[in-house]
Order: C-alpha cells, then sequence, then structure tokens
C-alpha cells in the first residue's frame, strides 16, 4: 500500500473568497492579493475564467484517482497549499480557513477510500487556530494540521503566544504538518523584490528547518512532550544539518529553553524523503530510520521521481512502512477498506 501525505487541494468555492486576497487563478498563475505566482512558460489559457476550469479539471476525484493510479497510490492526505495560508490577511484569514476545512472535508467524504486531509488555521491568531483545530478534527475528520513554516505574520514558531496551538494538538492527538510559504505574498507590490521565488524555492526549506529549530529551542517539546511534527521535504535543511545544529544549541544558542540534548527530541519528529537524488534519500533514511519516515511527494506538483523508496538499500519491512505503516499509526487512518 502506498500512501501521499503530501498533496494539496484546490476546490471551486476556495477561490475567489475576498476582493483583494482571493485567492483566484488567473492567467498569469494563481493570484493571492498582489502576488502572483507565474512561470515564464507561454500561457495555457486565454481568460482567467479558463484558466481556473483548467486547474479545476485537475482536482476532481476522477483525475486524482486516475493519477493515483498511474502511480500507484492507493490514498492521498491533501492540504490547502501554502501559497493561501493567509496569515497575514486579518480577519479573513480565519473565515479562510473555516472555508478551507469545509471545502477539504466535503471533498474526501465523496471519496473517503482514497482522500484524507490536513486542516488549516490561521496561526497568527492562535487561540482562533486552536478552536478551529478542535471543529476541523472533531466534526470534519481532518488527521491533522498543516502549518506554514516558522512565521505566522510576524509571530514566530518559538513564541509561547503558540502553546494553546500546541496544547490543543496534544490533547487531540494529531500532529502538525509544516510546510513552508512565499514569505513575499505579504510584502505588498513589492513582491516583486523577490528575485527567482526564491522565498519559495529555497524558502520553504529554510522555514522548514526553522520551524524544527524553533520549536525545540523555545520550549515547546518540554511543555508538550507528545507532540508530533512531520517536515515536508526531507525535513527542509533539519536533516542535512542535525549534527550542527545538536552541537551549537547549547554552545552558540544560550537563550535557548530546551531542557534536553536537541538529539532526544527526535522523536517528536518525522520527515519524508522527498529530495531529487537516491544518494540523498539514502542519507535520510539512514540518518532519520525507517520508523520515522513518510512517503511524501507534493502529488501532481512540479515533478515525479517514481518510487521514492526504491534502490535506497531498506528492507521490505522498513519500505512498507515508509510507503504507509507510519501514516497509518501516526494519523490514525482507516484502511480497512481495500483501495486501488
Amino acid at each position: 500500500m502506498l500512501i501521499d501525505v503530501h498533496a494539496h487541494l484546490l476546490t471551486e468555492g476556495m477561490f475567489n473568497r475576498h476582493e483583494f486576497w482571493g485567492p483566484f487563478m488567473k492567467v498569469q498563475g494563481l493570484t493571492v492579493g498582489h502576488f502572483a505566482l507565474g512561470t515564464k512558460q507561454p500561457a495555457k489559457a486565454s481568460s482567467d475564467e479558463e484558466a481556473q476550469a483548467n486547474l479545476l479539471a485537475r482536482m476532481t476525484h476522477e483525475s486524482r484517482r486516475k493519477l493515483m493510479a498511474e502511480r500507484g497510490v492507493d490514498k492521498l492526505v491533501m492540504s490547502t497549499p501554502s501559497h493561501c495560508f493567509m496569515y497575514w490577511a486579518g480577519d479573513f484569514a480565519n473565515e479562510y480557513a473555516r472555508v478551507c476545512n469545509d471545502e477539504l472535508s466535503a471533498f474526501c467524504r465523496k471519496d473517503p477510500e482514497h482522500f484524507d486531509f490536513w486542516c488549516h488555521a490561521n496561526l497568527a491568531d492562535p487561540e482562533a487556530a486552536a478552536k478551529e483545530i478542535d471543529r476541523a478534527v472533531r466534526q470534519l475528520g481532518a488527521r491533522g494540521v498543516c502549518v506554514g513554516g516558522a512565521n505566522f505574520n510576524g509571530l514566530q514558531a518559538y513564541d509561547e503566544q503558540l502553546f494553546p496551538v500546541w496544547e490543543k494538538l496534544s490533547q487531540l492527538d494529531v500532529p502538525i504538518m509544516v510546510h513552508g510559504f512565499n514569505q513575499s505574498i505579504y510584502w505588498g507590490e513589492k513582491h516583486t523584490d523577490d528575485k527567482f521565488e526564491t522565498t519559495s524555492i529555497i524558502g520553504d526549506c529554510v522555514d522548514e528547518t526553522l520551524f524544527f529549530w524553533y520549536l525545540i529551542c523555545g520550549g515547546a517539546l518540554d511543555v508538550f512532550p507528545n507532540l508530533k511534527t512531520y517536515i515536508t521535504h526531507a525535513g527542509g535543511m533539519a536533516v542535512f544539518q542535525l549534527g550542527r545544529l545538536s552541537e551549537l544549541n547549547r554552545a552558540m544558542a544560550p537563550d535557548s529553553r530546551n531542557k534536553r540534548p536537541l538529539m532526544e527530541y527526535m522523536p517528536n519528529f518525522y520527515f519524508d524523503l522527498d529530495v531529487h537524488a537516491p544518494g540523498l534519500r539514502r542519507g535520510v533514511a539512514e540518518v532519520v530510520g525507517a520508523d520515522r519516515l513518510l512517503y511524501g511527494t507534493n502529488f501532481g506538483g512540479a515533478y515525479d521521481h517514481g518510487d521514492l523508496t526504491h534502490g535506497l538499500g531498506l528492507s521490505e519491512e522498513e519500505r512498507e512502512r515508509i510507503r504507509s505503516g507510519n501514516a497509518i499509526e501516526l494519523l490514525k487512518l482507516d484502511v480497512s477498506v481495500p483501495v486501488v
């Protein structure tokens, strides 16, 4: 069985919710406020309406199941795209979190054999976020919450103001999924200063590394020792610089509040193998271990590298843990009904 826990979903009901923030699907790409996620490729639509229709056509149950069958994926766990997190959008951010969760839940309820979801919450407003996570998990069936890295409209992941969110997640016994986002979205018209989409292409990995660092250094895992976090893109840079982070946590970070050595918090974290070279994937598997790896690919995104567990020297038991077993346990997935 193969369960991909890193996939994103946009529905018609998630578009055009705010006159400025949108989000909108336009000819130049996904647009949020002044920001547009565009490329230099030729336009694939002649109008904004056609652009939205083209995107939504790839998001239907039928389209997703077809691509899943081609790639051997049995179940997807989907989340709101990181460009639409809305932490910077004031009161609308809380409203949009509710919209996303209602839409994600409705989509998954139509085919629970193949689809589950991570809820969205506005972590820039921790009290509201905790309430929305509670609703999404208890009433809508969310398996955890997807968050955007270290910075929630200026509120950093180490801040104790976020403790109500970590407390709620610990109470519900559901994990966090960490996915960085384009920090330039809230730069206003100056978003064009983000040359080469750096705050996404490189920044996502920076955000994800910072979340790992801040959650530990901020002492959250001493207060909430059962809190579990899955970090996409093989942990950003956290796994690759793990020795450095561990050694310098005490030597050069005197304000860190963690009560134990950094490496002792590793059981609180899960990672995936979403890096582009088998040699790097082998390194992640060796350092992290099969029991703390999930299968996540940004399903349907910009690239496909085949089976991420192939050729890593893993036993069949280890491969199955990564491909499905760990996700079933961590997210409490119901796979009693046969899937693809």
